[in-house]
């Protein structure tokens, strides 16, 4: 009788030991799913402030870049102490009017003044000008024009100009020479705008 007692109340602590001991890892489990749901709710929270901040830091430009804009004051200034004149033709461009401008030559009428379609210029990030030599209230497309008579292409002496102030000129291209084109890219190629990849804004 002793032994069934003694047989009885070991089952019984038996039991009681194993009850605890799941009760004690379902409540490590618990803890365990709480903290990883706290870290991924955590960590997605973070991953979209840091999109939503990105986005806020690189909206799409609708106007010249500051620093282009100046320089290009600059240019004018400088061209006029030689005695040149000269005229912005072109600034910013939206992607619309870019490929409206690729069109020509192609499926509209005129002459191909353009390789790239709309997203593809640094016109349409704000980087870009055109200008133009002027003489007499007249655009002179005479690239070897020389107003000023001093023997050099006014062109030219304008391009020497915006290159000294930051510039890159288009005639100095090799696969398509765009003798009004100016740039600055600020070390951004046309992908990084095209992505967002840049901070110059």
């Amino acid at each position: 009788m002793k032994f069934l007692f003694n047989f009885s109340l070991l089952t019984i602590l038996a039991i009681v030991a194993v009850s605890l001991t799941f009760i004690s890892i379902n409540t490590v489990l618990a803890n365990q799913f709480i903290q990883e749901s706290t870290q991924i709710a955590s960590t997605q929270i973070t991953s979209e402030s840091f999109s939503s901040e990105n986005s806020e830091e690189k909206p799409q430009p609708d106007s010249l870049h500051p620093e282009v804009a100046e320089k290009a004051d600059i240019l004018k200034e400088k061209a006029a102490e030689k005695d040149i004149t000269i005229q912005l033709t072109d600034g910013f461009r939206t992607h619309e009017e870019q490929d409206a401008l690729y069109a020509q030559g192609r499926t509209e009428p005129g002459n191909i003044v353009t390789n790239a379609r709309g997203g593809e210029s640094y016109h349409n990030y704000g980087l870009a000008v055109d200008f133009a030599v002027v003489n007499d209230g007249q655009i002179m497309w005479d690239t070897s024009y020389d107003g000023n008579g001093n023997g050099k292409s006014d062109w030219e002496e304008v391009a020497e100009i915006a290159k000294d102030v930051g510039f890159t000129w288009g005639g100095d291209w090799e696969d398509f020479k765009d003798y009004p084109h100016l740039q600055m890219d600020f070390d951004a190629s046309i992908n990084d705008l095209q992505n967002g990849n840049h901070d110059i804004y």
